[in-house]
């Protein structure tokens, strides 16, 4: 039991192939957080100080920005400071709390946008009861329950991983990852899989369902619609799409990395697979919905004035 109690750090080893190039990494990587908390700072900024955009959607639209935040915010720091460490070492403290981190982080993103598909489809589905269903305290308690239903739900499960003890300190990525992290226990984890089958039903399933029904009520409606009709939903609900597709590309790269062996993948693709949900949808969202919702372009357009 010696062996056992003694592990209480591991090293991160996908940072070594980075020694060589490590300050350019930095640099790089250091300017993308900067952009990332620039952009979704300025997108805040824009809803909170324009009183026509105190409306649900642009306020779902600022939970996913402080989420994007947020997320990167417990990744890139670390990412930049692991890149300049001579040892690539982490200790089983810091690991579990950046697990509980990042898997909350990609929960909480999940769920507002689950939250906003619920509100285009009220949106378009039911325009003449919209400010009725989307009342203030409706709004407050989905933004409640899309923060605190990742947190206390994936903390129940989270306990589980806590209680291990493990063999083995080598984790073949650059941050922990829970699967990976179970990997390493001394003793079976066969209940822990169970448990985390049943938990991953429960902490996606219901957001999915929503997402589903929402765009299914949707497309009823628009092929009962006219063509003008079908033209303003799809312009309403395309930035919506846009950030559920680039989120939905990251979880398929993690969970592709959770159930095979990606030992043979070159180290770039690897890379890019680990850091896209980290760093893709906090710095895509803020463009695409500074782009294309015409009236957060239309403010953006008056602090910045195009010449012409």
């Amino acid at each position: 039991m010696e062996n056992v109690s003694a592990v209480t750090s591991f090293i991160l080893i996908e940072y070594i192939e980075m020694e060589d190039l490590k300050y350019l990494y930095f640099i790089v990587f250091l300017l993308l957080y900067i952009l990332i908390l620039c952009l979704n700072l300025f997108l805040i900024s824009v809803i909170y100080f324009e009183k026509s955009l105190h409306e649900p959607m642009y306020i779902f639209v600022c939970n996913l920005a402080v989420n994007g935040m947020y997320g990167s915010s417990i990744s890139i720091p670390s990412f930049l400071g692991q890149l300049l460490s001579h040892s690539h070492e982490i200790s089983l403290g810091l690991c579990l709390a950046q697990i509980y981190c990042l898997h909350t982080y990609a929960m909480i993103e999940f769920s507002v946008l689950a939250v906003m598909s619920y509100d285009r489809y009220i949106a378009i589905c039911h325009p003449l009861h919209y400010h009725i269903v989307m009342s203030p305290q409706k709004v407050i308690g989905l933004i409640t329950l899309s923060w605190m239903y990742p947190f206390i739900a994936f903390g129940m499960y989270f306990i589980l991983t806590a209680q291990l003890t493990f063999c083995s300190r080598i984790i073949p990525k650059v941050y922990c990852a829970n699967f990976l992290l179970v990997r390493l226990s001394c003793f079976d984890t066969s209940v822990h899989s169970i448990v985390g089958l049943v938990a991953t039903v429960f902490l996606v399933v219901p957001q999915l369902l929503m997402v589903m029904f929402s765009y299914a009520q949707i497309l009823r409606v628009c092929l009962l619609a006219s063509k003008d009709s079908h033209v303003k939903a799809l312009q309403t609900c395309t930035p919506h799409l846009l950030a559920f597709v680039n989120y939905s590309i990251g979880c398929f790269f993690e969970v592709i990395q959770s159930r095979f062996n990606m030992s043979n993948f070159p180290y770039g693709s690897r890379m890019f697979m680990s850091l896209y949900f980290l760093i893709f949808p906090p710095l895509l969202n803020p463009a695409v919905y500074g782009i294309s919702v015409q009236n957060i372009r239309v403010r953006i357009l008056k602090i910045f004035p195009v010449k012409k």
